[in-house]
């Protein structure tokens, strides 16, 4: 899928910080459930491969578990 097809800019970031963490697609959607918010296995693998959108309070939520800045998963800046 070129860049320009993708439905989110985080996908790749998302991955890349999941896996630096030791988390398993399963992992996060389980913590990410315990905070509230419900995106399984396979819509996280959706995300990384940028299949699927991402809402804000997703991408908030993504942002307080895996430990990240936002700014981080949408630029790959930090601040």
């Amino acid at each position: 899928m070129t860049s320009k097809h993708k439905k989110n800019i985080i996908g790749e970031r998302l991955a890349k910080t999941r896996k630096s963490a030791n988390l398993t697609q399963l992992d996060l959607s389980r913590k990410l459930t315990a905070s509230g918010v419900s995106i399984d296995r396979a819509g996280i693998a959706k995300i990384e491969v940028g299949l699927r959108c991402v809402y804000d309070f997703e991408l908030l939520a993504l942002s307080k578990v895996l430990g990240v800045e936002v700014g981080w998963l949408l630029t790959g800046r930090k601040g």
